[in-house]
């Protein structure tokens, strides 16, 4: 509740992403492997970003 006007950090946002797109990827798993896969990769790669971003703010 107190978050209501706090604006998201990168690092939210770009957890959120990786949410929702591992989400769409299981969905997708049932029915269209090959853009299953695609979402894996963009997972993959939104992972990447948040683990340099990490990395970076501990330093």
């Amino acid at each position: 509740m107190f978050r209501l006007f706090k604006k998201k950090s990168e690092l939210e946002k770009l957890q959120d992403q990786y949410k929702k797109v591992l989400e769409e990827s299981y969905k997708l798993s049932t029915t269209n492997r090959s853009e299953s896969d695609k979402k894996q990769v963009e997972a993959q790669n939104i992972l990447e970003k948040i683990e340099a971003l990490r990395n970076n703010t501990k330093h």
